[in-house]
């Protein structure tokens, strides 16, 4: 019997970014476990895939741990599901759960695991006869601890294990999962509310450094390939317009921190461009300034959001938002709508993706939902039924 293998690029084609590679005009950057970037909640997707510098909420884990300082409450559970090709399958998905708590006024940690499934492939030998199904799939684990460093301002760290199980075999030994490690460095600031003539303002800024850390290596390859590390930075004001409502305009860009791939000749020799084949530390510092296009390219890689959400009495929200990449760094331009509801204490979030680039996005036309369970305010709530009862 002869094994089938799934190749990577068959899970990098459902990746964002990858399906731009296509075309001769583009200089994609591509990543291992790029899924570890797909915005996963319904409150920052909604507001055009952004939350490094939006108001803390239980999803801080993934866009800014350092955020958790701010958060309402003490501790919570959050679950999220996002339908991933859903104009063309109907098994892929990708799966998010985080816990969070404070410990005290000034730190807090969470944890999370993230899940992606690329649905169930049958197999076949090349007789075409069927050998089997299986499930290919990749995740990580990760948790942070975030530490309060003045009235304003706070950074975490957050540290991650990754797995990519996508290679397929028969028991054979080189069809191993991939695995590897990566940290979080970020930091978030939050002013105090700041009068205004006709309301009360807060500024609000933040960055992330994600994943860095060593390649990850599949089917026992010597030099690995680069994991997604990422830079977020953000800005965004609060208009506290009066203890009903507030209204938050976000800015927040991010660019990779790999390499760009050079032009090569035919015969693979570098025409513009530098050597991309260097380790991942050396990768973080070379990617501002290889592009072959100089700076003008530079600038190119960094994608940008606008976003605002409108809340009312922290228990409403409506949000929109806009995401812009370059046409030869990935081609995706949407726009995102997004709503939030409270009720005693559970959240409920979902957002809408709709492109309006050249290329759709593979989240296009797709409801992403969001679930929040704050568990102190639950415990009080029973508390205070039993004393009612007493």
């Amino acid at each position: 019997m002869k094994k089938i293998i799934l190749p990577v690029i068959i899970s990098l084609m459902f990746i964002v970014k990858t399906y731009a590679q296509q075309t001769n005009d583009t200089r994609v950057i591509t990543t291992a476990v790029p899924f570890m970037l797909i915005s996963s909640d319904a409150r920052g997707s909604g507001m055009g895939d952004m939350g490094v510098a939006t108001p803390a909420d239980a999803f801080s884990q993934f866009w800014n741990p350092a955020k958790y300082i701010r958060i309402d409450n003490q501790m919570g559970f959050a679950f999220s599901y996002t339908p991933y090709l859903s104009q063309l399958v109907n098994d892929i998905k990708i799966i998010n759960g985080t816990y969070y708590r404070k410990i005290n006024d000034r730190s807090a940690f969470g944890v999370s695991l993230k899940y992606f499934g690329l649905g169930d492939i049958d197999l076949s030998d090349f007789e075409g006869r069927y050998t089997g199904t299986v499930s290919p799939n990749e995740f990580y684990l990760d948790g942070s601890y975030a530490l309060k460093l003045s009235e304003d301002f706070s950074m975490a760290v957050s540290m991650r294990f990754i797995l990519s199980d996508l290679k397929l075999g028969t028991g054979n030994d080189d069809a191993t999962a991939a695995k590897s490690f990566a940290v979080d460095i970020n930091g978030y600031y939050q002013s105090q509310p700041i009068d205004f003539k006709d309301f009360q303002g807060r500024y609000r800024f933040g960055f992330n450094i994600q994943n860095l850390g060593p390649k990850i290596k599949y089917y026992k390859s010597d030099e690995g390939d680069f994991l997604p590390t990422n830079l977020k930075l953000g800005a965004g004001f609060d208009f506290i317009l009066d203890e009903y409502n507030t209204v938050g305009v976000t800015l927040e860009t991010n660019k990779l921190l790999v390499p760009t791939p050079p032009v090569r000749d035919a015969n693979g020799q570098i025409i513009e461009g530098e050597d991309d084949n260097v380790n991942w530390m050396t990768g973080v510092f070379q990617s501002f300034s290889d592009a072959p296009g100089g700076f003008d390219e530079e600038l190119k890689e960094f994608q940008w959001s606008v976003g605002t959400e409108y809340t009312y009495l922290d228990a409403f929200a409506l949000r929109a938002g806009y995401f812009h990449e370059s046409e030869i760094k990935g081609k995706r331009k949407y726009f995102t709508v997004g709503a939030g509801l409270k009720y005693n204490y559970f959240v409920v979030d979902l957002s809408y993706l709709f492109s309006t680039g050249k290329l759709r996005s593979p989240l296009d036309n797709t409801m992403r939902i969001s679930l929040t369970f704050k568990i102190d305010e639950f415990a009080n709530a029973g508390s205070k039924g039993t004393e009612s009862n007493e």
